[in-house]
């Protein structure tokens, strides 16, 4: 073997070693970069399973939904809320809401509402989910509406949702769970598939910092009143005995109290 052959394969040699270690770090990178699709839903404390009506756990970038198949919308939506989570470069859709292929027909459609007095009214807010193109497209899924007053969703209800990114960006973190109250056993509906108008709504928002623990709830009626924030509130509790459900069913005992059992709007 000359000298410039045996240089040849010492030349050839090298370079595959190079395009095998370009290629195992490509395909370290990648993996590296996949981001887990569920990671800011997984710490979140769900209501406890629902037996009265029906219930199927749908778990989305930025929130969680228990959905009804019998209302064609949520039993309740629950998220995490983060300081840095209540801003960001994101902008609502052109073509926002769409219908959720996960859920079984019939189903509420965007064009359900048209045409009707009702908003599709948010329970997640897009105003939430700015900080993530993913997380905004998944906020207008037709399983995070429910048909709402005008002047409610764009007032009061609004209003809440404004305090909860306060909150978040105070307080470091809260949790938040809201959802449709329909307290008889006839509704209104909109549609040809035939979507209850829910009679109120209700959100609980809980800060669990152990070191300054609280709670608060809110009740809001699905009529364009508008009053002063302060006569919506209740106790977690109260919302809890309304409802039906069970929420935030993990608290440590410590706080459990704090959070649950009284609601002061000033503390917040």
């Amino acid at each position: 073997m000359n000298r410039r052959f045996a240089l040849y394969l010492i030349f050839i040699l090298l370079a595959g070693l190079t395009v095998s270690c370009r290629q195992a770090n490509s395909q370290t990178a990648v993996v590296q970069s996949i981001e887990d699709p569920h990671q800011w839903t997984r710490d979140i404390d769900l209501p406890s399973p629902i037996t009265d009506r029906p219930e199927q756990i749908l778990t989305r970038k930025a929130y969680v939904v228990s959905y009804n198949r019998d209302s064609r919308q949520p039993n309740w939506v629950a998220w995490k809320l983060t300081a840095a989570h209540t801003d960001g470069p994101v902008s609502r859709p052109v073509t926002a809401w769409h219908d959720d292929k996960e859920v079984p027909q019939p189903r509420a459609y965007y064009q359900d509402y048209r045409g009707t007095d009702w908003d599709r009214g948010h329970m997640c807010p897009a105003g939430d989910n700015k900080w993530d193109s993913v997380a905004m497209y998944e906020s207008f899924l037709m399983t995070n509406a429910c048909p709402q007053n005008k002047s409610l969703n764009s007032g009061i209800w609004n209003q809440i949702e404004m305090d909860c990114r306060k909150w978040a960006d105070k307080n470091g973190e809260i949790y938040i769970v809201c959802g449709p109250i329909f307290f008889n056993r006839e509704h209104d509906s909109i549609g040809l598939h035939c979507i209850p108008v829910p009679e109120a709504f209700f959100k609980v928002i809980a800060d669990l910092n152990p070191e300054h623990p609280k709670g608060i709830g809110y009740i809001c009626r699905n009529t364009e009143g508008n009053r002063k924030k302060d006569l919506y509130v209740n106790s977690i509790n109260e919302v809890e005995r309304i409802t039906g459900f069970t929420f935030f069913p993990n608290l440590d005992k410590k706080i459990e109290a704090a959070v649950k059992n009284t609601a002061d709007i000033n503390a917040w």
